[in-house]
């Protein structure tokens, strides 16, 4: 299915959400969207809100952003800390604006809440976040899925280690599982039957080529340049060095590993990156349009 073929069957007057695994052509096909029908684009990836990391986290170009409005992109210092409740909150008065947003990212989290509704959890002190960064650096994850209850396990991807901290701190600081406090959750603030909700589905070996060139890409247009000006304040605790490839560029910049090693060991993260966003979406999504990225 052509992108000109999608566009002609979105109802011209809602709300558009476009999600898929990183690399799947989610940017240009919201800027396909946003020059046909109007519209602003709004960042939905929690690593694209980082001023620090534009081309590693793919982050639109600033001819893209000249072309139509885009927000909630590099607006949030790399040194802070930013939660799914910060976005929400971020976007709360885009929504009312009267611009129809498209909102475009690859964490199905954002989604989510937004859809779904989110949980008020109270904040995590930093006695315990600074624990749970210890044990993930320690290698410690099987003890912190230990402590939390069976329901908690079948509800969090297992896998994912910010999930599986975010689960635990939440315990930790609030003697309640996260589950329960989902329980709890408020409304929504867009209901899913009244968006475009589209699911870019990707192709394994068709989104690992893609991922494998893109990395090239972000080398020859200063990947390295932007890892260098990040190289004096890079903490890995921070939530923004989690940017895909971040670590590896960092590393061949410290002599720890060649480039060509760092390139391999990123597109590998890449991958296994996407992989996790796959799995989650496709469980995650089964209410959204599903469109095969490979044939846009």
């Amino acid at each position: 299915m052509q992108a000109q073929t999608v566009i002609s069957t979105l109802d011209k007057y809602r709300p558009i959400l476009i999600a898929g695994a990183t690399a799947s052509g989610k940017s240009a096909l919201a800027l396909k969207i946003a020059a046909e029908l109007g519209g602003v684009i709004v960042n939905a990836d929690a690593l694209q809100v980082y001023d620090g990391w534009r081309i590693l986290t793919a982050r639109p170009s600033m001819q893209e952003e000249w072309q139509v409005p885009h927000l909630l992109y590099g607006h949030v210092s790399n040194q802070a800390s930013y939660s799914v409740g910060d976005w929400l909150r971020d976007i709360a008065p885009i929504l009312v604006s009267g611009q129809r947003p498209i909102i475009v990212g690859g964490t199905g989290l954002y989604f989510r809440a937004l859809t779904e509704g989110l949980a008020d959890i109270p904040p995590i002190p930093n006695d315990i976040r600074a624990s749970s960064a210890q044990l993930l650096a320690n290698g410690q994850i099987s003890h912190m899925l230990e402590t939390l209850d069976a329901a908690t396990k079948s509800k969090i991807d297992v896998q994912n280690p910010m999930r599986v901290s975010r689960a635990w701190e939440v315990l930790q600081a609030t003697g309640q599982s996260i589950v329960e406090w989902h329980a709890q959750t408020a409304p929504p603030m867009m209901a899913l039957n009244n968006c475009n909700a589209i699911h870019l589905a990707s192709p394994v070996e068709w989104l690992n080529a893609r991922l494998a060139l893109r990395f090239d890409m972000m080398i020859n247009a200063g990947a390295l340049d932007e890892a260098q000006a990040n190289l004096e304040h890079w903490d890995p605790d921070l939530r923004s060095s989690q940017a895909i490839g971040a670590p590896e560029m960092i590393a061949y910049l410290h002599g720890q590993y060649s480039l060509e090693q760092a390139k391999a060991f990123a597109v590998t993260a890449s991958r296994q990156y996407a992989k996790r966003q796959r799995t989650w979406f496709r469980k995650r999504m089964v209410d959204w349009r599903s469109i095969a990225a490979d044939q846009l």
